[in-house]
């Protein structure tokens, strides 16, 4: 039984990535919600921002670096997202601290 080749429209490639890029969500997620392989993905990325798909460096492990000339409004988008992101972090780290301290207690 041979197996099928899925397309995608020219459209669905633009709205997966630009979901990617407004997100703020891995890579690894961004695929598993849509169904689609890590490597179609990058390599739509690399296709419309004009860039050939070649192999990334470690580095670049899914994070774009920050634009050079970046408006003021960008910047201020910017850390009120990474402050939400990082409340959020902290809050599971309490969370955790205090799950290990109610799991860590000898039975009386």
């Amino acid at each position: 039984m041979a197996k099928t080749r899925r397309e995608f429209t020219p459209e669905f490639k633009r709205e997966a990535v630009a979901l990617l890029e407004s997100s703020g969500r891995p890579q690894m997620q961004v695929t598993a919600e849509l169904g689609i392989q890590l490597s179609m993905l990058r390599q739509w990325r690399a296709t419309l921002n004009g860039a050939s798909p070649g192999p990334r460096s470690a580095g670049s492990m899914g994070a774009s670096p920050p634009s050079p000339v970046a408006s003021s409004s960008d910047q201020a988008a910017e850390i009120g997202r990474l402050r939400r992101e990082l409340d959020r972090t902290r809050m599971e780290r309490d969370v955790l601290k205090k799950a290990i301290g109610i799991f860590a207690e000898m039975p009386k």
